[in-house]
């Protein structure tokens, strides 16, 4: 029995979590009507520094698990302490984030949504859900809801609950599904100074100075390297807020990212999870 396993009761929801965490899944407590605790007092509006409209939270020091998705932690240190284990005894399941762990489920509500599944995408891992069956790809993307009647996808900013470890062994996720979430409306283009041509590039950031670029890199790299917990989310976060502000002005350079990347994967991130965040948070913005 290992040390994580003594931390919990066996066949408890705490315990449960802590299994899948060690499976490197970033776990959350659900409370009543499979949603999430509520953010703290400190953590309502925003007050702990995440922006209004974005669902990627700031900095934030609460113990507690709030931020929905973001909350997710494979730490056991956090699952098992004093405010997350209040969160334990009152939940009533345990959630994952996809995305976090590499995954991408696609939730089918229906028998309608299963049988086209069976149609329409190879077979992979199924999980029998109250009303359906989560589908589960290797691979993240973009989570999206009602991408068809009775079919949500959940990956990237997104939790699921868990409901078991399911049956059939894992496919990659195809490209069948990823299109599921293209948006198919245009994405408007960013206003720029009339003086600046878009895409012009060559390091200097229309929106200010180089200085300005410099700031919001090494912020990124800090916000990075501080993360107590929640890594993947941590990244994602922070590559979403770098390309939001910089990523449409061309003042990107490879230089800049590989400085994101390497703050990244010093905290335990892999090549391939930078390169997904990356991608997720491009696709995410429309660029």
């Amino acid at each position: 029995m290992t040390q994580q396993t003594r931390t919990a009761q066996p066949g408890t929801l705490a315990a449960t979590a802590l299994e899948l965490a060690g499976a490197g899944v970033p776990v959350l407590p659900l409370r009543a009507g499979k949603v999430p605790f509520a953010n703290c007092l400190w953590c309502a509006g925003n007050g702990c520094g995440g922006r209004p409209g974005m669902k990627t939270p700031g900095p934030c020091a609460c113990p507690a698990p709030c931020h929905a998705w973001a909350a997710a932690t494979t730490d056991p240190a956090v699952l098992t302490s004093r405010p997350w284990a209040v969160a334990w005894s009152r939940a009533v399941g345990v959630a994952y984030h996809p995305g976090g762990a590499g995954l991408t489920v696609v939730d089918l509500d229906d028998p309608d949504a299963i049988a086209w599944a069976r149609g329409a995408l190879p077979a992979t891992r199924t999980v029998a859900t109250t009303r359906g069956e989560h589908w589960i790809y290797r691979g993240v993307m973009t989570s999206r809801n009602k991408v068809r009647p009775g079919v949500d996808i959940k990956s990237a900013m997104s939790y699921a609950r868990y409901l078991g470890p399911g049956t059939g062994p894992l496919a990659n996720l195809p490209d069948a599904v990823r299109a599921l979430a293209v948006n198919p409306r245009p994405v408007r283009p960013a206003r720029l100074p009339a003086a600046v041509p878009a895409g012009s590039g060559g390091g200097e950031c229309p929106h200010r100075t180089p200085v300005f670029l410099e700031r919001g890199i090494a912020m990124a790299v800090q916000r990075i390297t501080e993360a107590r917990s929640t890594i993947h989310a941590t990244v994602y976060g922070a590559f979403l807020a770098v390309l939001s502000t910089h990523g449409r002005c061309g003042c990107l350079t490879d230089v800049h990212v590989g400085r994101l990347f390497a703050a990244a994967q010093a905290r335990g991130e892999t090549p391939r999870h930078c390169a997904d965040a990356w991608a997720n948070a491009r696709s995410t913005l429309g660029l």
